[in-house]
């Protein structure tokens, strides 16, 4: 029976800003992400039914419908039902290296991960832009966890266009296990308190889209400017998050007493994370801030961006 093991890149937001509210209910933005090289392993392996099984050791991951890994397999199921016929269900084990519930989107990059490798299982032959739009069906990030690299995003992440490849900045990131925050509560706690300032006219939001496009953060980045990237870092929602959950405010702060490129929450958090020359500069980093906060429910990491999303696994 055939398998695929293949690696699940988790993203970071360098950039989010919240433009306004969408017909669809969801808000629309800017955003530029990358993708770093902590990743899942996800294993693909046919099972000879017409059931889909989720297997994870990781005890905050189910192993039912409500996996998004899961419900990609699903849809492919449904879109293809006749390859479904011939070949039959996998099994999905994931080897779980990405924080849960950390705004590193871990559960889409595994769902990325189904639909590239379902492609290669049921050899169907999809190009990456038809992968991409299914992915779209199951979440924004989602198509970008397929492509990775690094990209500026915008509706509600879901279009993508490929920037310069920033692969080899270095970075650490930290999350206090047991603290979440939810990403519906951080999008409508920043409706509720900023919604007056949002663009309503599609030509606003167009020209706030171009700005940004052409703006400092993308010259940074074709041009390659580390130490001008961190300075432009930028979340609008660390403006929620931040006042109501002090230890990720508190991350930051420590990681400026540093002196790093640049701090910032990724995404709705409350994973923090800062940007550093080298690796030497990031493993000296992990160790100023361990030993500054000797909190053993923080979990710490170092990594490096990469040029790409859902990669075929090296033996």
């Amino acid at each position: 029976m055939r398998s695929y093991s293949l690696l699940a890149p988790a993203k970071i937001n360098l950039y989010l800003e919240i433009l306004g509210d969408r017909p669809d209910g969801y808000h629309e933005l800017v955003m530029v992400m990358q993708s770093i090289d902590l990743a899942d392993r996800i294993e693909l392996r046919a099972n000879g039914t017409d059931q889909f099984r989720v297997h994870c050791d990781h005890e905050q991951v189910p192993a039912d419908q409500s996996n998004l890994a899961y419900r990609a397999a699903e849809l492919m199921s449904q879109q293809f039902p006749e390859a479904f016929a011939r070949y039959g269900a996998v099994d999905i084990t994931i080897d779980k290296q990405i924080p849960v519930g950390a705004g590193l989107a871990g559960g889409s990059t595994n769902a990325a991960a189904v639909l590239v490798g379902l492609d290669m299982i049921w050899e169907l032959g999809l190009t990456q832009m038809e992968i991409q739009e299914l992915g779209a069906l199951l979440g924004s990030d989602v198509p970008f966890c397929i492509v990775g690299g690094t990209a500026l995003a915008t509706g509600r992440g879901e279009k993508l266009d490929g920037l310069p490849d920033l692969e080899n900045m270095h970075l650490v990131l930290a999350k206090y296990r047991s603290l979440s925050v939810s990403t519906p509560w951080a999008y409508k706690t920043y409706r509720q308190q900023f919604g007056a300032s949002y663009l309503c006219q599609p030509g606003d939001l167009e020209c706030r889209r171009q700005q940004v496009h052409s703006g400092p953060m993308i010259h940074a980045i074709a041009h390659r400017d580390e130490a001008q990237i961190g300075k432009l870092l930028h979340n609008d929602l660390e403006k929620v998050v931040l006042p109501e959950y002090p230890q990720v405010a508190n991350l930051r702060q420590v990681f400026q007493r540093f002196g790093t490129l640049g701090t910032l929450m990724s995404g709705s958090g409350p994973t923090v994370f800062a940007l550093v020359i080298s690796q030497e500069q990031a493993q000296q980093l992990l160790t100023q801030v361990r030993a500054t906060i000797p909190d053993p429910d923080l979990e710490l990491w170092t990594a490096k961006f990469i040029p790409a999303g859902i990669q075929v696994a090296k033996p």
